[in-house]
């Protein structure tokens, strides 16, 4: 962990994570980066034609090196080991940006109902790429509902009627609304919540895009189940568990392949010494 965080700020935080089940960190990343993010979404979109904006998910991840080094930024990375300790890996990210007019909802859910982990052990981070309000459709969660248990799949209402994002979601009548919490963004700003918390968001109806990135973060004691190496499992920081996961290689910048990015060349090269580093452990 580096210096550069306010030890202060971030034992609120975690006071805040443990007592509501969600936290926020203002002004983590710098707006040059937050435009690149911006940026990435549109290269996305055109590399992925019919894809809807809300739906860019990990599986397109494992060879996005833009992806992968916004995902392991030494802000978030630091922030992330208060929260899960030193030894640091990817379990997921996915774009959900809403377009102008037309974002699509997200039900109310609690996110750990839908993965693979084995415990449950990991934190999502909520990356703003654009201010997020009311009025262009933010995340909206139940506080405290992190001491409740995870609703299983097949207790979840289905609604596949193309306007929201996940298909299923708790039925609204479990969910006391009246007690629902906006969590309002500047861009580069991050909101930290627990896989159990009861969260969704309404649809984009204003005229501005609402882009944000899910990063869900496990510690390396947590396991991913699954018959094949996950394409957004990354070993980020510290050490690996032996026979827990297989992590991907960071992927390097090929120039007419990947968006390009500010620091692609500082990037493959990290990334060479990264993948020998984890090739040695």
């Amino acid at each position: 962990m580096t210096d550069n965080l306010d030890t202060q700020v971030v034992q609120q935080a975690k006071t805040n994570y443990d007592s509501q089940g969600y936290a926020i960190f203002q002004g983590v990343l710098d707006s040059a980066l937050i435009q690149e993010a911006r940026d990435h979404v549109d290269w996305l979109l055109k590399k992925n034609p019919g894809t809807r904006p809300e739906q860019l998910h990990h599986f397109l991840m494992q060879d996005d090196p833009f992806w992968v080094r916004l995902i392991s930024d030494d802000r978030l990375l630091d922030i992330v080991e208060s929260f899960v300790g030193p030894n640091i890996a990817l379990f997921a990210s996915h774009y959900v940006s809403k377009p102008p007019l037309d974002g699509q909802s997200v039900l109310w859910h609690q996110d750990g109902t839908y993965w693979p982990l084995e415990p449950m052990e990991v934190v999502t981070f909520w990356l703003a790429l654009d201010d997020s309000d009311c009025e262009n459709g933010c995340m909206r969660v139940i506080p405290k509902t992190q001491e409740m248990r995870l609703f299983s799949e097949d207790e979840l209402q289905q609604k596949n009627d193309g306007k929201n994002v996940l298909g299923s979601g708790i039925d609204p009548a479990q969910v006391d609304e009246s007690k629902a919490v906006d969590i309002i963004l500047k861009a580069g700003d991050i909101s930290v919540h627990h896989s159990n918390l009861i969260h969704g968001s309404h649809a984009n109806t204003s005229a501005r895009w609402r882009r944000g990135l899910t990063i869900r973060y496990i510690p390396v004691t947590t396991r991913i189940i699954t018959e094949e190496l996950h394409p957004s499992a990354f070993l980020l920081r510290g050490k690996a568990v032996p026979d827990i996961n297989q992590y991907n290689s960071w992927p390097k910048y090929v120039e007419r392949k990947h968006m390009k990015f500010k620091e692609a060349e500082q990037w493959n090269e990290r990334c060479d010494e990264v993948n020998e580093a984890n090739m040695s452990l």
